[in-house]
């Protein structure tokens, strides 16, 4: 147990403190190396209560597709990011209103669970009975099948939706063309030019 508390809040001290990094870092390069720290640690936190899968998910999904796809978006484009700060302050009082918002909730939240006895909900199963990826299986392959699908059907519109808009034919742009290029003859593409001995170009 000890050995587990003490991972608990190292995990916990090292995912704080690169969040807070992430928000006050001036490089946009190092904010997402800090949020690819924070994934990192969530993801020990979440294999300390037993969620294997999310924590591998998380590894897998965020740290390996979404923020490397922030780290090449952000070293990609050549984005000025001092015009982008020069509006900070217009903003300001919209960003302190959702952050004392949140700040009540998690205050709401911290006080349920202290005095609920440090519990929010039902107690977990025990994990020796069913492993954490065999009983997510079971619950999104039986009771909800029909939303999972749903869910792949949604994402898989999106994709073709993103795939449409971006594929338009733009005038003056060269576009190689496959089938004219095997369809062509000899003559089309190859042209024998006799030139006389001594007048060469």
């Amino acid at each position: 147990m000890i050995v587990q508390a003490l991972a608990f809040y190292a995990f916990s001290a090292v995912a704080i403190a690169s969040a807070v990094m992430v928000i006050s870092s001036r490089n946009p390069v190092h904010s997402v190396f800090y949020l690819i720290l924070a994934f990192f640690n969530a993801a020990g936190l979440f294999v300390l209560l037993g969620a294997e899968f999310l924590a591998m998910i998380l590894v897998v999904v965020y740290v390996g597709a979404v923020a490397v796809l922030f780290l090449f978006v952000v070293m990609m484009l050549d984005v000025n990011f001092v015009e982008l700060r020069q509006g900070f302050l217009q903003y300001l009082p919209i960003g302190a209103t959702v952050g004392a918002i949140l700040l009540v909730e998690l205050v709401f939240i911290f006080s349920a669970w202290a005095f609920g006895g440090g519990t929010l909900a039902a107690p977990a199963p025990d994990p020796t009975e069913i492993a954490n990826t065999h009983a997510l299986g079971n619950l999104l392959y039986t009771r909800y099948v029909f939303a999972f699908q749903a869910a792949g059907l949604v994402l898989l519109v999106a994709m073709i939706g993103a795939i449409v808009l971006t594929l338009r034919q733009r005038v003056g742009v060269r576009r190689q063309k496959i089938a004219r290029q095997v369809s062509r003859a000899r003559a089309e593409a190859v042209e024998v030019v006799k030139v006389p001995t001594g007048q060469g170009v």
